[in-house]
């Protein structure tokens, strides 16, 4: 980097090695003062910084620029450390997780979380200084975020939340390399109770609109080429409606992973299942529901597409192996195609209604039967405040009619009043 002193040592003109102008730096009174001079010629630019510099002394002489208070006591000014950007910051917790959480993240998430610090996250808090991060700047950022969004309309709240998730990972990143004493608050003002949904499923009589029309649609496909899909569609709807496995979890399932066994608890016959999905390596134990499909799947046969020597393709019809995909294709397209025909793609709020909401379903027609809420949370692989939360709030089969309409005979009173007005 080229330096030039002017002013007996107490000026420096200089240029970085990135840019083409000349800038120039004083101390005065314990202060450090800094300026580009916007000049490539190094004799215009020497001439604009004693400009500049006589300026500041004048200013010094007139009361308008203070003297820093450990200069002014005849302290040594303190030397400060370079404070990191939110930036920097950014970059090491970025590079820190993709490495500490690998294998145990997927891939998509870390995509994902890598796109909203690009997006959003930078261009609001990048070029700031940690100390600069403050609970007032966070709530800017909600108001920006909710005013500026490119859609039109405000994020979801799921989304704010996972941004803030983000910010906080970031600053707690700083905190443990020692670039941040304290965190700042990140919670919610003005927060208030959240309004009580659920996960879009499928009722009882919404269930077996469905299963009825796979099971016609698997009995006589519209096209001969839609045969083995469709009887798929049909076998997927009812394994999924009764094991409560997630989709991605269905993706992964081989057909050794799954189980024929006689319950001697139930007295029937189910599935033992060994899931791996996002939670690891898990255990599900089927309703009777699921056997008969899964016979179905195993003894399909599939046909088996490859290229012989000539250059012809050779189809060979065989029984799926051990290490092959129970459900091997994507029923995204046919399954909306049936919902969309039953009029079951949304629910009553609006909710859009996924191959996920058969795990939805599962789980609250477990519920309406009785099942204990931990014993389903363990079989699906959840926690209890999940199911408590999403599931339960609006089942009324777990609200006690004998425990809510208790009345008890008050002392010194030979009848209920109440009871007396409902008799009469």
């Amino acid at each position: 980097m080229a330096t030039h002193e002017l002013m007996n040592g107490r000026l420096h003109v200089y240029k970085r090695e990135n840019s083409r102008f000349w800038q120039c730096d004083t101390r005065i009174s314990g202060r450090r003062y800094r300026m580009s001079t916007h000049e490539e010629s190094i004799e215009r630019a020497k001439d604009i910084a004693e400009d500049w510099y006589l300026g500041l002394r004048g200013k010094l002489r007139s009361g308008e620029l203070l003297p820093k208070p450990e200069a002014a006591a005849g302290i040594a000014p303190r030397r400060r450390p370079k404070e990191k950007t939110f930036r920097e910051v950014a970059e090491q917790f970025l590079l820190e997780y993709n490495t500490i959480t690998g294998g145990q993240r997927s891939p998509v998430w870390i995509e994902t979380m890598r796109d909203r610090i690009r997006l959003y996250l930078n261009p609001f808090f990048g070029d700031l200084g940690l100390s600069e991060v403050t609970s007032g700047k966070v709530q800017e950022y909600r108001v920006a975020r909710a005013t500026n969004s490119r859609s039109g309309k405000p994020p979801a709240r799921s989304t704010m939340h996972h941004e803030i998730v983000i910010l906080r990972q970031i600053l707690k990143t700083a905190m443990r390399h020692g670039w941040l004493g304290a965190l700042p608050d990140l919670s919610q003002p003005y927060r208030t109770a959240g309004k009580i949904s659920h996960r879009a499923w499928f009722g009882p009589e919404e269930y077996k609109r469905l299963y009825t029309a796979t099971r016609e649609r698997a009995r006589e496909p519209r096209t001969k080429r839609w045969k083995w899909t469709s009887g798929q569609m049909h076998d997927y709807v009812l394994f999924m409606a009764n094991t409560g496995l997630r989709p991605d979890e269905a993706r992964r399932l081989q057909f050794r992973d799954v189980e024929i066994v006689d319950d001697d608890s139930l007295g029937k016959t189910i599935l033992e299942i060994e899931v791996r999905g996002k939670r690891g390596t898990g255990y599900c134990k089927s309703t009777t529901g699921a056997v008969k499909p899964f016979q179905r799947l195993s003894a399909r046969t599939r046909e088996i597409t490859s290229v012989g020597k000539d250059g012809k393709p050779l189809i060979e019809h065989r029984l799926p192996r051990p290490t092959d995909l129970v459900f091997p294709g994507d029923h995204r397209e046919l399954f909306n195609q049936l919902l969309n025909e039953l009029d079951l793609k949304f629910d009553r709020e609006g909710s859009r209604r996924t191959a996920y909401s058969l795990r939805h379903t599962y789980i609250c027609l477990r519920l309406m039967e009785g099942a204990d809420i931990y014993a389903i949370a363990k079989n699906c692989r959840t926690s209890v405040e999940m199911i408590e939360k999403f599931y339960a709030s609006h089942i009324k089969n777990t609200l006690d009619a004998a425990a809510i309409n208790v009345m008890r005979q008050r002392k010194g009173k030979k009848d209920n009043p109440t009871q007396r007005h409902v008799d009469e």
